[in-house]
């Protein structure tokens, strides 16, 4: 059922009325320089810091990080974002930028017969901070949970799991429905991207049962000491922490600061010592601060709009390439991206070994007069091309932008603004939208194009369904050959343009953002730390 449409938020008196409040609202966050300003933002040590150059670390301290969001919860086969997920559990496994996942809390990962069966080595004497060992079985009872947890979003990919068992108290050996050479990769994600590498205590999970998420008992370097929703979280130094001298600091205060504006002033202000950078207002701001420290890389994906597949208008093919036809890409970084947009016009950044010049040319062009033919057209054929756009309340002039621009051709826009918690969780992840903004970033392919493209894929908010997306994101999964895996991520990158699957709006700006003084940043591009060897240098 489509979503009532009420009076829309801004009244649509024209296209050139509209753009030149989008560009008022786009000042508030940042003073736009014009058109023809030169792009600034740059890769910035995007996976931390050069440890070998910061010097020998100090121990003590707590780290104050202002989060862009309240943190759901700790469970593992829970689907959401939780920057001190790595902080307690650490992972059994870690990405590497080369996207390839090494030893962690684990200590090796291997296959003896090409990727059907694998044995995940565990370390010797590394325990749970209640004291019980993480061996063999904690990570069977934990792969088990998101095996029977439709909801997880690790459970894709373990159901390729066929069998599992303990050789011995430190050697799991899993056996698959078929060949998969990624398959490590999935003991390295981030929680939100879907992880069979973040362990939970089993005495805790038999203790609390599907309440552990509120009372996380891991293997990482922070334990969970206090928890005052919409507040702040504490989390203090691990005693029993397996890497001998870490972590450096004494805890971990997290507050969760959604609105953009007050997070970056609490990190200009020195009112936190971090914060987790989710907009472009931030970066360009923090990038010209000489008093701050930033790391960023913008990976693939990105910003993009979802399209929903399951109703109309954007069931059909024609409003999705009225929408993209219909948007200014020049107006845009104008009015959301402080005209320091970095562009998106495919899955796959133009640098990228799996990025074609094909791709990019399937791709609908700027177009006013294509949009409105479209728009027409639909029309003409019985449909109602008006819709509803959401988004999220640091969002306002992306909101409007697009309500001026499907203005423009003839397309009423409503446009609903939520909090981030609602918003991924009633909106996204309850498919209650027309078409929705979100950022879709990752650094490597899998498992990201499983998880936001394929059938049935944890983040395929849009329900888009395309069988040879589907295969090939297998075969790509499965094949130990890096030209075949090359070939398949090129076409399904162009599938993903000629079906127009979702919205490119541009690269991803997630950042972190520092002092100075903070030291031994270890992150992915997502954001995600590993903060057992982050430290502050008092002598700054």
């Amino acid at each position: 059922m489509r979503l009532p449409l009420r009076p829309a938020r801004t009244s649509v008196v024209g296209t050139a009325v509209l753009l030149c409040a989008v560009l008022v609202a786009a000042c508030g966050q940042m003073v736009a320089t014009g058109p023809g300003a030169a792009l600034t933002l740059r890769t910035l040590d995007p996976y931390g810091g050069d440890r070998t150059a910061e010097g020998a670390p100090e121990r003590g301290g707590t780290l104050v990080i202002g989060n862009d969001r309240e943190i759901i919860s700790f469970d593992p086969t829970r689907q959401n974002t939780n920057l001190a997920a790595t902080m307690v559990y650490d992972s059994l496994l870690k990405l590497t930028p080369d996207g390839t996942a090494a030893p962690y809390l684990a200590a090796s990962m291997t296959s003896p017969d090409g990727g059907v069966t694998w044995r995940l080595g565990l370390r010797d004497g590394v325990r749970f901070s209640d004291g019980t060992p993480l061996d063999a079985n904690a990570v069977i009872v934990n792969t088990r949970r998101h095996i029977d947890k439709a909801a997880s979003p690790a459970h894709v990919f373990a159901l390729r799991i066929s069998a599992m068992r303990a050789l011995d108290p430190r050697t799991v050996e899993f056996v698959l429905d078929g060949p998969m050479g990624d398959f490590p990769v999935v003991f390295a994600q981030p929680m939100s991207l879907g992880t069979l590498g973040m362990i939970v205590s089993p005495a805790a999970l038999a203790q609390y049962g599907d309440d552990v998420g509120s009372h996380p008992v891991g293997a990482g370097p922070f334990l969970l000491a206090n928890w005052v929703r919409d507040n702040k979280m504490e989390l203090v130094r691990n005693p029993g922490y397996w890497q001998q001298g870490m972590p450096y600091l004494d805890g971990v205060e997290i507050r969760p600061l959604p609105d953009t504006e007050s997070r970056y002033a609490t990190m200009a202000n020195g009112d936190v010592d971090a914060i987790n950078g989710g907009f472009n207002t931030e970066l360009v701001r923090a990038s010209a601060d000489p008093n701050l420290r930033v790391y960023f890389g913008p990976g693939n994906g990105g910003v993009l709009n979802y399209f929903n597949f399951t109703r109309a208008p954007f069931d059909d093919r024609r409003m999705r390439e009225a929408a993209v036809a219909a948007m200014d890409p020049n107006a845009l970084g104008a009015a959301f991206f402080s005209n320091q947009l970095i562009r998106a016009q495919s899955l796959f950044d133009e640098n990228s070994p799996y990025h074609t010049q094909q791709a990019t040319d399937a791709w609908p062009t700027y177009d006013v007069a294509r949009a409105r033919q479209l728009v027409d057209t639909y029309r003409a054929a019985g449909g109602d091309p008006d819709f509803v756009y959401t988004t999220d309340r640091s969002s306002v002039p992306l909101g409007e932008f697009v309500q001026a621009s499907m203005a423009a051709v003839g397309v009423k826009v409503e446009v609903r603004y939520f909090d981030l918690a609602e918003y991924a969780g009633r909106v996204l992840q309850g498919g209650d939208f027309d078409m929705a903004s979100q950022i879709a970033a990752f650094d490597h392919p899998f498992p990201g194009i499983s998880r936001v493209y394929t059938t049935g894929g944890s983040s395929n908010f849009g329900k888009y369904q395309n069988p040879q997306v589907d295969q090939l994101a297998r075969d790509a999964s499965a094949t130990g050959d890096p030209a075949r895996r090359t070939q398949d991520y090129q076409q399904i990158e162009l599938l993903l343009n000629q079906d127009v699957a979702v919205q490119w709006l541009s690269r991803s700006y997630l950042s972190t953002i520092t002092k100075p003084e903070v030291k031994g940043i270890d992150r992915y591009i997502t954001r995600d730390l590993f903060v057992a060897g982050t430290w502050i240098d008092r002598t700054q």
